[in-house]
């Protein structure tokens, strides 16, 4: 047996070949011959002197297209053969090559017309496999400002950046490695890379994350890591490796042409073999061929992408639509998508002699500096009591110690409840007990200062949502994954009825999780930030909410820019909807191809006659798929709840 190519080497030839930019120039190219075609046939009709060219002259034009636009059929038929696959298009190259040996060059060049517009109508809307990788990439910087010990800067790559720099980082500059600040007062937005909407405060001792951008001071940080080993390197690892083992997903017309394809021609030929009548082969094969899976797939997807543009769904990948009914396992991403993104501050539990507001105006002072959710919400409340805000000294907020600092000559500290007991037992007692939900302890001068209790509001229409999958969209899994604290995810998902949750994961934890979840079954992932870009890239269907990250909408195959789980549900519904009126064009448009096969084996249907046939099964496949696009109802089943 002859060795194949790898496989490696025939998936770049097939993508080569399927390039959007060709298949746009073989379609240009299609009409063109098509209108010479016509021109040259009938030039009296366009107003031009009857030359009576002759049929073979008319025919030149369609000659120039089957060279130009022909060979890159025959090569994808030849690496469809070596990966023996025989989908619907399978099936349109054998009747563009029989079209052409048997002189029918009006309908080979149709078939060409059929294969590049639908693959130029599918490849409207569609992400390139490496669009986020890109996205990412232009958001870093490539020269860091480095700060000699005589304070001299220099402009290095960031490549030579080295554990110990002093990198002065601008305004609006990207931060270009992970370090702490040595110098300087400002902002740093980190929302790219934590996916929280909020602008942290920098002060000498707070800790950078490279990718954060900036605000309007320059700030000195000491770079911890190199930049090749800096979190938002980690970011992009994970997300190429993301993308290099995305799944190759058969389309459904693949899927249903994979055994039709072998089916029909099969048949043609046993018809031809045993009726000795080469036209009988032809006129099968000619009302065989599957142009419902051709055309009223594309109309159909490009209508359900219409419909949820109106609704504000963005579709960068039109094959989610055909995955998303299958998908049988859900899987959110916390803050943002199950959250509204915006915890409160709603109770200050003050130690013995301690005055409740001065412990939250000296936390709310260091919390300007911390990069931690919570911060914000002890900033509101601080400022919906009217609490001036002291000058910091030092802060520090290393993982896994909490905040700390001296705040107006005091020595505070911002902790949790199990590391204070750890390190002094003799606390417990006087902390109140335990409660559903956030919670942060505040140490001052050593002394128990107030224990801080939060809630980060649930979307109105969470615990609907979430309830509704099985029942309606008949999911058999629902999972919440998160970067947050385990007290945080485990209150959440016993609030929404999420039975199985998994805090503190990291980007490579949740691209690890995913991945051994698509492979049992079909996943949905929906999440926001660029931590869960890679994510998004590897479940069979991602959804990103928000509009703060292109980086995420690249990686998703849908963007929610007002992050709606009602408008989740109408995507969800749009997609069954699409599947429902697809696969009624398709399947029905191929039973009436079987019928007519049938009577073209018996010699009942001629070519012409077939052909003619076929177009008309085309038209009530095509007009099905059109009902989607005049619909303007879809029938979900939430609506919108008013927040919490």
């Amino acid at each position: 047996m002859a060795n194949t190519p790898p496989v490696g080497v025939l998936e770049r030839c097939d993508d080569a070949l399927s390039a959007p930019g060709l298949n746009r120039a073989i379609l240009i190219i299609t009409l063109l011959a098509m209108a010479g075609h016509f021109i040259l046939m009938f030039p009296g009709v366009f107003g031009l002197p009857d030359m009576m060219l002759g049929q073979r002259t008319a025919d030149l034009p369609l000659l120039v297209l089957f060279v130009i636009g022909g060979i890159p059929i025959l090569a994808q038929l030849a690496i469809k053969l070596l990966r023996r696959e025989m989908g619907a298009d399978f099936l349109a190259a054998i009747a563009f090559v029989t079209g052409v040996v048997l002189a029918e060059y009006l309908a080979a060049s149709l078939i060409i017309l059929m294969l590049t517009g639908g693959q130029v109508l599918e490849g409207f809307a569609m992400r390139k496999a490496s669009s986020a990788l890109n996205a990412l990439a232009k958001r870093m910087p490539s020269v860091a400002h480095r700060k000699s010990p005589d304070g001299e800067i220099t402009d290095i790559a960031i490549d030579e950046i080295d554990i110990g720099d002093l990198i002065a980082v601008f305004p609006h500059e990207t931060a270009p490695a992970d370090g702490i600040v040595v110098d300087g007062h400002g902002s740093m937005d980190e929302s790219y890379l934590t996916g929280e909407p909020y602008v942290v405060a920098k002060a000498p001792g707070t800790n950078v994350l490279s990718g954060a951008i900036n605000g309007e001071a320059v700030l000195i940080i000491r770079a911890e890591k190199r930049a090749r080993d800096s979190r938002y390197a980690q970011i992009m690892d994970v997300m190429a490796e993301a993308e290099q083992k995305r799944p190759r997903i058969r389309r459904l017309g693949d899927q249903i042409g994979a055994w039709f394809a072998p089916a029909a021609l099969l048949f043609a030929i046993l018809v031809g073999y045993l009726s000795d009548d080469s036209s009988r082969f032809l006129a099968v094969l000619v009302v065989a061929t599957p142009c419902p899976l051709l055309i009223a797939i594309p109309i159909t997807v490009m209508s359900a992408i219409s419909i949820a543009a109106r609704r504000g769904i963005v579709i960068r990948d039109p094959t989610v639509l055909e995955r998303l009914p299958t998908c049988q396992t859900a899987i959110f991403d916390k803050t943002g998508t199950l959250t509204y993104g915006r915890p409160e501050l709603v109770e200050v539990l003050a130690g013995p002699d301690m005055d409740g507001n001065l412990v939250l105006r000296l936390a709310a002072s260091l919390e300007r500096y911390s990069k931690h959710p919570l911060a914000s919400a002890v900033l509101n409340a601080a400022r919906d009591r009217k609490l001036p805000l002291d000058e910091v000294n030092h802060a520090s907020e290393k993982p896994g110690q909490g905040l700390s600092g001296q705040v107006d000559g005091h020595e505070v500290a911002v902790t949790h409840r199990n590391k204070l007991i750890k390190s002094d037992p003799e606390i417990a007692g006087l902390l109140p007990d335990t409660a559903a939900g956030l919670e942060c302890v505040v140490l001052v001068d050593g002394k128990y200062g107030a224990t801080f209790r939060f809630r980060d509001t649930p979307r109105a229409e969470g615990e609907s949502f979430v309830g509704h999958l099985g029942d309606i969209h008949h999911f058999k899994k629902v999972m919440l994954l998160s970067g947050d604290r385990q007290s945080e995810v485990s209150y959440l998902s016993e609030l929404l009825g999420i039975s199985e949750s998994l805090a503190s994961q990291s980007p490579e934890q949740k691209v690890a999780i995913v991945r051994e979840e698509t492979a049992k079954a079909p996943t949905l992932f929906m999440g926001d930030g660029i931590n869960d870009a890679p994510a998004l890239a590897v479940a069979t269907v991602g959804i990103a909410f928000g509009k703060e990250s292109a980086v995420t909408a690249d990686a998703a195959g849908a963007v929610i820019p007002e992050a709606s789980l009602v408008t989740v549900d109408e995507l969800l519904h749009i997609s069954m909807a699409m599947r429902r009126i697809l696969l009624q064009s398709v399947i029905g448009g191929m039973v009436l191809s079987i019928v007519a096969m049938g009577f073209a084996a018996a010699g009942y249907i001629t070519p012409v006659a077939g052909a003619l046939l076929q177009e008309g099964i085309d038209i009530i496949a095509i007009l099905n798929a059109l009902r989607l696009a005049i619909r303007h109802n879809i029938d979900a089943d939430m609506v919108e709840q008013p927040n919490a």
